[in-house]
């Protein structure tokens, strides 16, 4: 998997092209909601087509619980319909319900507690696709499977070799998560995977050491969330040279395996190219990897140790090779990752190595290099900077550099909740590139954290209603996660699920969701040009149907900041 961004010039394009069509020749989905349920206490919305007057909400004994009339319709130009909001947060107790819209009606649940399980599946979906490890029945149910890619014997591609390191030097390189529908390994998109989830352990620390997911390494008083990122993190840890201290930008076969299971990928793997990009990924998460093991004990204070030094050789050798940015040698065809613009990736190495070793170089190194923070993706990581500093603020003695941070991160955070209070579909979303659904958990996470440093409810609020997007308020009707919903996606692009032999998908993974990037992934099936809707639930859609760790992450962030602060 790759991101690819999509311009906003193709998206208007395609709205003026379609706009006739999708109002008179698509149908409208009468009724769009969270198809895995509402907080007892939370806000509580769903979407109705512009000809619904009246929704009528029955509880299990049919009796009437609530009449709603719809707000007035709104028009959304990225899905080419209107929507009517009906707020139904008025009702406030545990169970099951109906919504009554046109004679028709969909059932939906209440609970104190709805996203627990949900919450488990998503990080448990990480295990299922761990890299050299053989997935058990009592563990993996169903989805046991066979281990595959020990990555014991991995090769010094051409254009990673030098003379320590020859081209065709052996090298061990194991463990590791799959990093979305193949069986390759990426360093850049590990990077902002891999702190995603220490953040969300640091910033739900009570609720994620008690949430266990059923896996075989699970340890008393260690997370599970802990155990699981140790498993990717010990990964990448290899991926450094001990020679010069660069790292290598993927472990890869040199084309994509087809689509069958790990035991029967046994195509040669490599570690290609140095970059400049992944050696900074890779120190500033090394270093933050740091500061999070030394609060867990001395077991892990050599892990911690080990993650810092690396971290300095790491910068190190990025301050001698400033601008090696990756291009794709010509016989590899798997994913690129080639960001071109990497002052990002030197802000977010220089704040860890500050905050992990206190050295004036590295806090002068963020100032130079540091610009208003977007929304993070693996492609601008400029936001898990400032998340960092942020959170260690009683640590940097410039006040008025920490402020000028906190207004620039809330001025993004107040921007994305004002969208949401004015969109159509209650979503703060406005470009659908490639991933649009990790897009909109990342918008979720950057409110949490808004609400973390401000304790103001409109974030957490505006992050329940990402939440409700992914979960089945979004115009193709579908709950984004594997395993769940009503109506569910089932034909994920993801190598082990489609050659497993199991009808349903391994649970708990988030699917990229809508966008007009490719079109012609999967040349017969019917697509709507409509960026929002633009979604195709089949094997062959890896533009819209894969799945990748970097997407879940951002979701098992939300999910835990609202199951931890909104559930009872």
């Amino acid at each position: 998997m790759q991101s690819r961004k999509i311009t906003l010039w193709l998206n208007i394009l395609l709205i003026v092209l379609t706009a006739c069509e999708s109002k008179s020749g698509e149908v409208q989905i009468p009724v769009l909601y969270n198809q895995v349920g509402y907080i007892t206490d939370g806000t509580k919305l769903a979407l109705v087509s512009p000809d619904v007057d009246e929704v009528v909400i029955l509880n299990d004994k049919d009796e009437v619980a609530l009449r709603i009339v719809p707000d007035a319709a709104l028009f959304w130009e990225l899905s080419g319909d209107a929507v009517r909001k009906v707020n139904f947060s008025s009702l406030g107790k545990p169970g099951e319900y109906r919504m009554v819209v046109n004679s028709e009606e969909y059932p939906f649940s209440i609970a104190d507690k709805p996203y627990t399980e949900l919450s488990k599946a998503a990080l448990k979906a990480l295990y299922f696709n761990r890299s050299g490890m053989a997935i058990d029945s009592t563990h993996g149910g169903k989805w046991a499977r066979s281990a595959g890619h020990p990555d014991t014997v991995v090769y010094i591609h051409t254009s990673a070799a030098d003379e320590m390191r020859p081209e065709g030097t052996i090298l061990s390189s194991p463990l590791g998560w799959y990093d979305a529908g193949d069986y390759n390994k990426y360093v850049v998109n590990s990077g902002i995977t891999t702190y995603t989830m220490f953040r969300a352990l640091e910033d739900f620390s009570d609720y994620y050491t008690s949430l266990k997911i059923g896996i075989p390494d699970s340890r008393d008083g260690v997370p599970d969330l802990l155990t699981e990122t140790l498993y990717n993190f010990r990964w990448l840890i290899t991926m450094q040279d001990p020679n010069d201290g660069g790292v290598y930008h993927k472990l890869t076969t040199k084309k994509f395996e087809n689509m069958i299971m790990p035991k029967d990928a046994v195509r040669d793997r490599y570690v290609v190219a140095k970059t400049t990009s992944a050696t900074l990924d890779y120190a500033a998460l090394m270093a933050h990897a740091s500061k999070v093991l030394k609060s867990y004990g001395e077991d892990y204070d050599p892990l911690a140790a080990e993650a810092l030094e690396n971290a300095i050789k790491a910068w190190e050798w990025a301050v001698l090779n400033p601008d090696v940015l990756y291009e794709q040698p010509k016989d590899i065809e798997t994913g690129a990752y080639d960001d071109k613009h990497i002052n990002d990736e030197w802000f977010w190495a220089a704040s860890e190595l500050y905050l992990a070793t206190g050295e004036e170089q590295y806090l002068d190194s963020a100032k130079r290099f540091y610009n208003k923070p977007g929304v993070p993706g693996w492609i601008d990581v400029r936001a898990l900077g400032v998340y960092s500093l942020l959170d260690n603020r009683e640590l940097i003695s410039d006040t008025a550099w920490t402020n000028l941070l906190t207004q620039d991160f809330i001025f993004l955070a107040d921007s994305l909740v004002a969208l949401s209070q004015t969109a159509p579909y209650g979503v703060s979303i406005h470009v659908f590139e490639w991933g649009s659904n990790a897009q909109v958990a990342n918008e979720g996470m950057v409110k949490l954290f808004a609400h973390k440093l401000t304790n103001n409810p409109k974030y957490l609020d505006s992050a329940l209603s990402d939440l409700d997007y992914l979960l089945g308020r979004n115009a193709t009707g579908y709950c984004f996660v594997t395993g769940f919903g009503k109506n569910k996606v089932m034909n994920i692009h993801h190598r082990p699920s489609a050659a497993d032999g199991v009808q349903d998908p391994v649970p708990g993974f988030l699917v990229g969701g809508p966008n007009t990037v490719i079109l012609t992934d999967c040349p017969d099936a019917e697509r709507s040009l409509m960026p929002a809707k633009s979604f195709v639930d089949r094997e062959c859609s890896y533009s819209t149907n894969e799945i990748a760790i970097n997407w879940n992450a951002p979701l098992i962030y939300l999910l835990g900041g609202v199951d931890a602060q909104l559930c009872r």
